[in-house]
This record gives structure tokens, C-alpha cells and sequence, in this order.
């Protein structure tokens, strides 16, 4: 089916892999909505290395087949959307699992103006046997709920394979995956980017293959929270980060001024100090990696520039940070020096460790903080180098 670019509304785009069993029952049913509905489109095939003779079987019957030879769902897919020559293009599985024989809802949503329209399994329904038990009742809902949390997505189904969106986009979202997570990162993207996104209800059947389908149910579900924790340094390492640091400082405050007795016969001195010393310096390395990686990321065109991060990236240089940085060190080598006035007056003889610790510990902290202060701006700015 060789049309002229400008001729194609629709290109329904599927990946392959050895599903012989399948693909003609889901190509005809395309064509055929296709044929029904008046929509001029076609069918692209993006083939990641068959065997069993699917490419023969798409292109005689009307299919464009593209081989991919980078394996992966989303290359397979990835490949194929590139090769699309419709203005929009609806991209499901071969499994006959989705309903490529009713895509009025969603065609109708892209011609209002939609950048992406989602399909919503769970709102049309899901036949018995067509999704695992922990896929619809923990992985699906949890990851989904994730995806709204970290990236305040407008989607409650987060990994419907059948969705639609309009083809120039993909070059603007420049997506990088190529495995199972490749569906995340579209729907992350398209948040982060601000495109106009919408749900509509859609079917799922128990697909038609007689073979175990290539999602693996672990595996793939880490890759997929994997990717939103990664995309999200907020989560990551922000949130975590600030929880730790503010955790060791309260701890510190209380134990700095003496033993303190939470509950009967249980109390916390300079060994809970230490402890608390570590939840600081961990919690700022967080806090640390946070702005590394979203610095990063926006370098990179993973992520928008965002204006607030701009400001504070103009406000804080390297300089401001060498300087908080060397105040910082300055003070903890002032409490070692302090220390050593306290030793020195017992004639550099034993010590009351409890009290001596209440001061060496968070001297050592202010040693080591105010030196990853100084490290984190030299490194901040080999990172924004591009940007300068």
C-alpha cells in the first residue's frame, strides 16, 4: 500500500517478533476499521528479526515491514513510528490482545488537538485470562500510581500498549529505550513536556499466541520502576535526601547538648550521634546527586530546563559554592582545634569520651560536608560547561 505522504491520516504501527500465529488477524482488522471508517492510512510492521515467516504474511497482505536489528520492544517500535508516513499513529501489539478493529475514540481525540491519547483497559474492560493477576493488581496500579506521583501524569493506565499520538512528536520527546520501559518513557516524556494527553477506554483480550509472550513479569517491572525513579531525581535522591539530612540534624541538636532519655532505661548519646552524623553526610550526597543528575538531564535533553532551576543554577556559581564550601570546613577545623585546646588541657591524657565526642563528631561532619561542598562545585561546573 504505497501512498503519498501527504494522502496518510493514520499509520497503525505493531512490533514483531515471530508472531505468525497473530499478526494477519490484526493487520486485517485495522485495514478493515480503516476501510470502514473512510480513514486513508496503512500498516507498518516493525520486525525484530522473525523467523516464522510474519514479515511474508504482513506484506501480502498490504503491510509496510520494517527490519529492525537492534532487538527490543522499543526499538522494534521506534523503528516502525519512523517509518510512518501518517500525520498520526496508533501503536498497539501483535498479539491480537488489543482491539485494532475499533479506534474511533482514538483517532477522533488526535483530530480535537490531543498529542497523545492513552488507552484505558481497566475503563473497557478486561477479559478473563487476558492480564496476569499481579500485572492488574500490583504491578499495573503500582506502577501507575508511581508515574502520577513522581510526574503528576493525567493516566491511570500507565502501560497500555494501545495508544495514539501524532507523529511529529517523537522527534520533539527524542526517546532513548529500547526495551518494555520504552512505553513509560512516552508517557513520562509527554508529561514532562507539557503535551496535551488524553484517556480513553479500550479492550484487552486474551491474546491469541500459543507461545508464553515476551514480557517478563519481574524483570520488566523493575526496568519500567527503574526508568520513573531515574527520570524523577526528586524521588530519587531529593526527597530521600532532605528526609536524612533533616533526620541527623534534629538528632544532633538533642544529643549535642547531653544524653537524652527518650523512654525508661533507653538513651541516646555520642554512639547515636555518630549515627546521626552519618544520616547527614548521606543525606547530602543525595541531595548532591539530585542536582547533579537533573543538571545532567537537562544537558543531556532528558529533561526541560525548568526557569526556577535556571535562577538558582545563575544565583549559585562555583564561586558562592567554594566559598560556603571553605566556611563549612573552616568551622569544622575550628571545632578539632577546639578539641585539641580541651586535650591539651588534660595533658594530652585520657578524656571524658562522651563529652569529647559531642564535639570531635560534628566537627569531623563540618570537615567532610564543607569538602564535598567544594568537590560538588567544581564538579557542578564541568557539568554546565555546555550551557556556558
Amino acid at each position: 500500500m504505497n501512498l503519498p505522504n501527504n494522502t496518510i491520516e493514520l499509520s497503525v504501527v505493531m512490533p514483531c517478533l515471530n508472531e505468525a500465529e497473530t499478526i494477519e488477524t490484526c493487520i486485517r482488522k485495522a485495514l478493515a476499521w480503516m476501510e470502514a471508517n473512510q480513514v486513508i492510512g496503512e500498516v507498518v510492521i516493525g520486525d525484530n528479526g522473525s523467523t516464522d515467516g510474519s514479515q511474508k504474511m504482513a506484506t501480502d497482505l498490504g503491510a509496510r515491514v520494517i527490519n529492525i536489528p537492534r532487538k527490543g520492544y522499543g526499538s522494534a517500535l521506534m523503528g516502525a513510528i519512523e517509518a510512518a508516513k501518517g500525520k498520526f499513529v496508533i501503536m498497539g501489539d501483535s498479539d491480537d490482545s488489543y482491539d485494532f478493529g475499533n479506534l474511533t475514540l482514538f483517532v477522533n481525540e488526535l483530530r480535537a488537538g490531543k498529542d497523545l491519547v492513552m488507552g484505558n483497559r481497566f475503563m473497557g474492560g478486561v477479559a478473563p485470562g487476558a492480564m496476569p493477576f499481579l500485572h492488574r493488581y500490583l504491578g499495573n496500579p503500582v506502577l501507575s500510581f508511581i508515574g502520577r506521583l513522581f510526574f503528576n501524569c493525567p493516566v491511570s493506565d500507565f502501560h497500555c500498549g494501545l495508544r495514539g499520538f501524532r507523529q511529529d512528536i517523537v522527534s520533539l520527546l527524542d526517546l532513548k529505550t529500547t526495551g518494555m520501559e520504552f512505553a513509560s518513557e512516552m508517557v513520562v516524556k509527554a508529561t514532562i513536556f507539557k503535551l496535551n494527553i488524553a484517556e480513553v477506554p479500550t479492550t484487552l483480550s486474551k491474546d491469541g499466541r500459543s507461545r508464553p509472550p515476551h514480557l517478563r513479569t519481574w524483570r520488566d517491572g523493575w526496568r519500567h520502576l527503574r526508568f520513573l525513579l531515574i527520570y524523577s531525581p526528586r524521588w530519587l535522591f531529593l526527597y530521600p535526601g532532605i528526609f536524612l539530612m533533616l533526620l541527623g540534624i534534629i538528632m544532633s541538636i538533642f544529643i549535642m547538648q547531653g544524653p537524652v532519655e527518650m523512654l525508661p532505661h533507653i538513651v541516646f548519646d555520642t554512639n547515636t550521634l555518630l549515627y546521626a552524623g552519618a544520616f547527614i553526610i548521606v543525606g547530602y550526597q543525595a541531595l548532591s546527586f539530585g542536582v547533579f543528575t537533573r543538571t545532567y538531564a537537562v544537558q543531556a535533553g532528558f529533561l526541560p530546563e525548568k526557569d526556577s532551576l535556571a535562577k538558582a543554577s545563575n544565583i549559585f556559581s562555583m564561586e558562592l559554592g567554594l566559598i560556603i564550601g571553605l566556611i563549612i570546613l573552616l568551622s569544622g577545623v575550628g571545632g578539632t582545634l577546639y578539641s585539641l585546646s580541651l586535650w591539651e588541657a588534660k595533658d594530652f591524657g585520657p578524656l571524658e569520651y562522651s563529652e569529647i565526642l559531642r564535639k570531635v563528631i560534628p566537627s569531623v561532619i563540618a570537615i567532610i560536608l564543607g569538602l564535598q561542598t567544594i568537590l560538588s562545585s567544581f564538579f557542578l561546573s564541568v557539568l554546565q560547561v555546555n550551557k556556558k
